[in-house]
């Protein structure tokens, strides 16, 4: 199961939005998660944003679920389009929301994680 090593909350949105992870997620997520440097080739339309973000959303809630999340930048993605990264910004926002909600109801409160555009 691709995402067995994912937070429960973040596993629980990702099979609640998604039928299943694509195939470009699934060699994204294994690489990434090995720590290797990772770039993602693949069309339009096959996930390849969410399989970058997916990881390190898990990463901070894996954080903050040990009580390790500093109220500090963790993650920076730098686009070449300003519009882009408001459309990343707007996209990142209901999985947040949605995740923090999952979060809650596997016992951890109050973890924030923010999406910010500069």
């Amino acid at each position: 199961m691709p995402l067995r090593d994912f937070h429960p909350a973040v596993r629980d949105w990702f099979s609640r939005s998604f039928a299943a992870p694509t195939p470009a997620q699934m060699q994204a997520w294994a690489a990434i998660r090995s720590g290797a440097h990772t770039l993602v080739a693949a069309p339009t339309g096959s996930g390849k944003t969410l399989a970058a973000f997916l990881c390190a959303i898990d990463t901070l809630v894996q954080r903050a679920s040990a009580g390790q999340l500093r109220n500090e930048t963790e993650v920076l993605y730098i686009s070449p389009l300003k519009a882009l990264s408001n459309d990343i910004q707007r996209n990142l926002e209901i999985p947040l929301v949605q995740i923090h909600d999952d979060a809650y109801a596997h016992g951890l409160p109050g973890m924030a994680i923010r999406a910010m555009v500069r």
